[in-house]
């Protein structure tokens, strides 16, 4: 049972390849990249990252991994269109990677479209999903109630 967050540094036995999906949940069970389950128990509302390392009752570490997911990247040399993108996603509480010159969501036809409404190539690939963490820290536990007008 992994239950507990080590520091960065730490000597890891094993890897898990974890969705985005699967890195919001702080209690599941795991498939281990040796093939062994795990679970992981670990206090609600905790969201794994990429390279965070997590501490067995039996003293085993394993690293966590972010796992390939089909995404949809906008790239783009003109910020202001970026921004353009970021906000009517964000208005759509779409969690975004976002890097220099490009944007990346989880693989959605809907959204594609829209960005392209918007003037950007679109494109789709495999690749590990980190999106932006959120303003407060954590990830996007949108436990209040509010209406989209």
């Amino acid at each position: 049972m992994l239950t507990r967050r080590l520091p960065a540094g730490t000597e890891v036995s094993t890897t898990a390849h974890l969705t985005l999906e699967q890195r919001g949940r702080s209690r599941q069970r795991i498939r281990l990249d040796d093939g062994r389950e795990a679970g992981v128990l670990l206090p609600r509302g905790e969201v794994l990252r990429d390279g965070d390392v997590l501490g067995a009752e039996d003293g085993r570490a394993v690293r966590i991994v972010a796992a390939a997911e089909p995404l949809s990247c906008a790239e783009s040399d003109d910020p202001l269109l970026l921004a353009r993108a970021c906000y009517h996603l964000g208005n759509r509480h779409v969690s975004l990677q976002i890097a220099p010159g490009r944007l990346c969501w989880l693989h959605d036809h809907v959204l594609d479209d829209l960005v392209r409404g918007l003037g950007l190539r679109v494109s789709r690939m495999q690749a590990a999903f980190a999106p932006e963490p959120g303003a407060y820290g954590g990830g996007h536990g949108h436990g209040h109630g509010h209406g989209h007008d």
